[in-house]
């Protein structure tokens, strides 16, 4: 996903933040955050000729609709894929190999990884980030096929071989609920936090590894100049940021993406 795009999204995600979290105006003034809870009206007290009180309650209330918090979609804004969310609360069945590859694929070769790849291609080429590329029409070519073969290259091993190999389950299970902070460390975490096709918690042993097996990999076919150890650890901690950022668009895509419809 390219970082002009995440930078947008996360825009969009403190914007949401600011417009649903409880406001409590002091006797100072203060704008201070409170957890708040509905508490039920008192029955009103009516009295009767005797002077007595009695009570009678409250109207009956509609009942509460269900919550959309945490529902997600299968893009983002439309365009970007997002097969491997997983709904708030929802625990699903293992993921067979299969299902493991077809993700993978799905997030490599969805049309919208041809668009965003030319984009980071052309960012790449306007700040020479490999000179060796040259410019030009050609040298476009030469950054554009590189970063399409690091992104599939990486989303194979962390979506697919690894998560086949380790029974780890490659996707991303929606927190939903919570404070901002405490969702935002969740979705920060699960670049070293993941499950096993069982359910139980263990190292993203396929995040970490498979974005440094990818950027190892990728040393092949660059020039030689850029196959350096250095260059190697650059595009390995780039790969993990990158999918890092990716789980916190992830967890707050359903709150933008309901601020959309009420607006709609």
């Amino acid at each position: 996903m390219d970082k002009l795009v995440l930078s947008a999204i996360f825009s969009m995600i403190l914007a949401s933040a600011q417009a649903q979290e409880p406001k409590y105006s002091g006797p100072n003034g203060s704008g201070l955050a409170l957890e708040t809870a509905s508490l039920p009206d008192a029955p009103e007290a009516n009295v009767d000729g005797s002077g007595q009180a009695s009570s009678s309650s409250s109207p009956s209330r509609p009942a509460e609709q269900p919550s959309s918090a945490g529902k997600q979609t299968k893009r983002i804004l439309g365009i970007l894929p997002n097969f491997r969310s997983v709904d708030a609360d929802v625990t699903l069945p293992p993921q067979s190999v299969r299902e493991k590859f077809k993700t993978g694929l799905q997030d490599s070769f969805d049309y919208s990884s041809f668009i965003f790849v030319g984009i980071q291609a052309g960012i790449s080429q306007g700040t020479k980030s490999y000179p060796a590329f040259h410019q030009g029409a050609a040298g476009y070519g030469r950054y554009y096929w590189h970063t399409f073969a690091d992104q599939a290259d990486e989303n194979l091993w962390v979506e697919s071989i690894l998560p086949a190999v380790l029974h780890e389950d490659s996707r991303y299970y929606t927190l939903g609920h919570g404070r901002l902070l405490k969702r935002a460390q969740y979705a920060v975490s699960r670049a070293l936090i993941t499950r096993t096709d069982s359910g139980a918690e263990t190292f993203n042993a396929a995040e970490i590894v498979g974005a440094g097996a990818a950027a190892a990999i990728s040393s092949a076919y660059y020039p030689g100049q850029y196959r350096t150890w250095t260059k190697i650890g650059q595009r390995w901690l780039t790969n993990v940021i990158l999918d890092t950022a990716t789980f916190a668009v992830k967890e707050f895509w359903p709150d933008i993406n309901a601020i959309f419809h009420r607006k709609g």
